[in-house]
């Protein structure tokens, strides 16, 4: 969060029980009071150290150096090509040590193959250059949130999903920012594909939660979701090493998700050329579970030896939806080498946190996002920020 001074005030506010669940939310206002800065601004790197970015605008851009000098103007619709070149950023005719591409009006800038509101910063690194997409947080969201649910989902669900990415956006940077971007675009953040991910749905949730967190002792919450738990939640620790309170395992509502269920097959040989090291696989064995089944360790025994595998070297490797899984072998009888194995799995993610179909299951029930969020992050409040 932006700096400044940090009031706090207090509101009780009853909440409707979920199924066997009670909590009564305290609602905290938080307002940070930063005299210069109207709106807060996120930094998303969209490309890292790529070779050339394609940048453009949907309108007339102001081309500014790294001083804030105006030193050219895009013509809207034309592609450009930044690169480095003798260390600094070179675009068409112009060369500096970093540059601003700042639309005229309403306009949007073009990053890659991607249209995004807000303005675009690229700065040179050893491999090429990066181009980072300045955004209000709001107007980011409301592309996060396509890109995360359907626009087409109950509002509740929506909302709550906006919520909890505004407070895990807002988490990371605090966290994790460096000198020059606070997140990234893709899973190991928040999917950001600007704004062909937007619709009416993402608009209305957005706007209807402005400036809403979820807060544990005054703190924004690491807001993890995921798709599907496949019927139950993770505690964190059991996933990840550090514990955190608000995200403790809970019975899920996911039971008619599209992946709550799934099988995959795998030939010997597909298996062998994704797991290599042990020859012809003889069996897959899971040496530790959490509490609710998750692999974490995983013996592959094959005729030419044996490894030892995290749960998650597994789904990576072949691809699964989660580490919730079980494996059968197929062979025939007084075969020693099985010719294909069956993975049988549930969910879709870590399972930790808010379960995007658990939410819409939810909302579908009448449920609204406060429920659903103090839900699924126990012990959390809900917060307001207000950037002054």
């Amino acid at each position: 969060m932006s700096s400044g001074l940090l009031f706090i005030s207090v509101i009780n506010r009853s909440i409707k029980p979920l199924k066997h669940y009670f909590w009564t939310s305290i609602l905290f206002w938080l307002l940070a009071i930063a005299p210069a800065q109207a709106s807060l601004v996120l930094r998303i790197a969209i490309q890292e150290g790529a070779k050339e970015v394609k940048v453009g605008s949907s309108t007339n851009a102001t081309i500014r150096d790294g001083a804030g000098r105006a030193i050219g103007e895009l013509q809207p619709t034309k592609g450009f090509v930044a690169e480095l070149k003798s260390g600094k950023v070179a675009l068409a005719n112009w060369v500096s040590g970093q540059m601003w591409i700042e639309p005229k009006g309403e306009g949007y800038v073009w990053i890659g193959d991607q249209w995004y509101r807000g303005r675009t910063h690229i700065i040179p690194s050893k491999s090429g250059v990066t181009a980072i997409n300045y955004i209000d947080i709001e107007q980011y969201l409301y592309s996060v949130i396509g890109a995360e649910m359907n626009g087409n989902w109950p509002q509740a669900a929506l909302k709550a999903q906006a919520v909890a990415a505004r407070s895990y956006a807002l988490n990371k940077r605090q966290e994790n920012s460096n000198n020059f971007y606070d997140l990234g675009n893709d899973q190991l953040w928040q999917v950001y594909q600007g704004i062909k991910t937007e619709s009416p749905g993402t608009y209305a949730a957005v706007d209807a939660t402005k400036g809403q967190v979820l807060t544990y002792n005054g703190q924004i919450i690491l807001a993890l979701f995921h798709s599907s738990s496949g019927g139950h939640t993770e505690n964190v620790e059991d996933v990840w090493s550090n514990p955190l309170p608000y995200l403790r395992a809970v019975p899920d509502f996911d039971q008619d998700a599209p992946v709550y269920e799934w099988t995959e097959s795998f030939t010997q040989a597909e298996l062998k050329q994704r797991i290599s090291g042990v020859g012809n696989i003889i069996s897959m064995t899971p040496q530790t579970t959490t509490p609710h089944n998750s692999v974490i360790t995983i013996k592959v025994l094959g005729d030419a030896g044996v490894k030892t595998l995290q749960g998650t070297d597994i789904t990576a490797a072949l691809g699964l939806k989660s580490t919730r899984f079980i494996v059968s072998p197929n062979k025939d009888e007084g075969q020693q080498i099985p010719s294909s194995f069956k993975i049988t799995g549930k969910g879709f993610g870590h399972a930790v946190g808010m379960s995007q179909w658990g939410a819409y299951n939810l909302a579908r029930n009448g449920y609204n996002y406060q429920q659903i969020l103090l839900y699924y992050y126990q012990g959390a409040n809900l917060a307001r920020i207000d950037v002054r």
